[in-house]
């Protein structure tokens, strides 16, 4: 049985002979034949990436080999194609996503050309958009390639179908005893450096989740210090009661535990404990509000979904984010006025390498920020479709960033689907402006167009 570091040297050395072959039984590269699909999708079922022999001017064979190791190494249903230019666009998505049978997340080059599509249990539509957008200016196809799958593979679901680790063929391979001989002869340093490895990209994850969330929690603890500044109340004060006073111990309390806190966060999942402290501020403030004011004490809600800066929430709205289905989230007073009145509401948004976006849509580090204000379970129906939301669903985000944030549900990819799957995924080719898009295929047309 071959294993698929064996193959992969195999491709590396049958890709230069497939393409020479190619061009003497053609004439000439201008005399390609279109690739037939259930070709691709066979190769795509024994490697995440196959390069067509007339397009092996886009990609290297070594430089598909290292993209294959990456996507193996990662373990996510990432499936890449190097076509030639002249490949027919319509349907294409659709067509391979059919043959292959894999759930996953499919990218296809064809000559200048990139777009992607996925199942919407592996990444959402506007995930795949967001990837594709980053990477359109990209000119050099490898770079293009690797910046895409670095980033697919920071956000997809799932895990590698089986059928990567299995080789084909029944008779014994001698390289592969060779091989294997000295795996076990190195086998003890062989897991000891394995070990190494991913502990070390673990602790760098945490590191630099850490830090972009230092910046957020201390714009929220600094925010609700300058409340408490703001507040016009003395326990001395006249009609000050017990129960007030209570409140405003509570309030300061919830300040000076929070900073403490935040000061001995040492790993992502440090933060939950932060912002619920905060939390449990604000509702103590809301308490003393309603106490002094006479008015009804209020019932413990979360805060505003749109930003936990604003307050426990007064109330449930219907809110749909672009690209996204409607949702019941908590909202603020302000905001309920602001979505009554057909208008945005104030949005918390944090720093990206892309700019500026919603926590939602800005990476998996702001999952343990969020499950502190959102506790009991609701998070995951909050961020159903959102970027977010759909990291957090996947098998490797409590290794990394903690886990009890609700149950997010199951997740797939690298499943054997057959013709079983949502075909409304993948609809369309490459037209209504060619390749340059991304989506859920649901729109038709090419990948500039619909399908978001």
């Amino acid at each position: 049985m071959r294993t698929p570091r064996l193959r992969g040297l195999m491709r590396s050395l049958l890709v230069p002979v497939a393409a020479t072959a190619m061009v003497l039984l053609t004439g000439s590269p201008g005399a390609h034949a279109a690739t037939d699909l259930s070709t691709v999708a066979e190769a795509l079922r024994e490697d995440p990436v196959y390069v067509d022999p007339a397009a092996s001017d886009q990609l290297s064979s070594a430089d598909a080999q290292a993209l294959s190791d990456k996507i193996r190494d990662a373990g996510k249903p990432v499936f890449v194609a190097v076509l030639p230019a002249d490949q027919p666009e319509r349907d294409i998505f659709l067509n391979l996503r059919t043959e292959t049978g894999i759930t996953g997340l499919y990218a296809i080059r064809s000559g200048d050309r990139f777009g992607a599509r996925a199942d919407t249990a592996v990444l959402p539509p506007r995930g795949v958009q967001n990837l594709v957008t980053a990477v359109r200016d990209v000119d050099d196809p490898k770079a293009q390639l690797n910046d895409f799958v670095d980033a697919a593979l920071r956000s997809a679901r799932g895990t590698a179908p089986a059928s990567w680790g299995d080789g084909g063929g029944g008779g014994v391979d001698t390289t592969g005893l060779v091989v294997a001989g000295a795996v076990v002869a190195a086998g003890g340093a062989g897991a000891y450096a394995l070990v190494r490895r991913n502990r070390r990209r673990h602790e760098e994850v945490q590191r630099t989740a850490l830090e972009k969330l230092r910046v957020v929690v201390d714009e929220d603890i600094t925010a609700y210090g300058e409340e408490l500044d703001r507040l016009e109340f003395h326990p001395a004060e006249p009609g000050a009661d017990d129960a007030m006073r209570g409140d405003y111990e509570g309030a300061l309390d919830s300040y000076e535990e929070a900073k403490r806190l935040m000061d001995a966060a040492r790993k992502p999942e440090d933060v939950k404990a932060v912002t619920q402290a905060l939390a449990d501020g604000r509702f103590s403030l809301a308490l003393l509000a309603a106490r002094r004011e006479g008015r009804p004490l209020p019932e413990r809600r979360p805060p505003c979904f749109f930003d936990p800066r604003h307050g426990p929430a007064v109330a449930d709205e219907t809110w749909t984010p672009p690209a996204g289905a409607p949702r019941e989230v908590p909202v603020c007073a302000a905001d309920r006025a602001r979505l009554a009145d057909g208008r945005d509401p104030q949005v918390r948004e944090v720093d990206t390498e892309y700019g500026r976006r919603p926590y939602w849509d800005a990476g998996p580090a702001y999952g343990p920020w969020a499950g502190g204000y959102f506790g009991g379970g609701i998070l995951p129906a909050l961020l159903v479709g959102t970027l977010l939301g759909s990291v957090m669903a996947g098998p490797a985000y409590a290794a990394d960033y903690g886990a009890g944030y609700g149950d997010f549900g199951g997740y797939q990819g690298g499943d054997v689907s057959g013709a079983d799957f949502d075909s409304g995924s993948f609809d369309g080719g490459f037209g209504d402006g060619g390749f340059g898009g991304g989506g859920d295929f649901g729109g038709g047309g090419g990948f500039d167009g619909g399908g978001f």
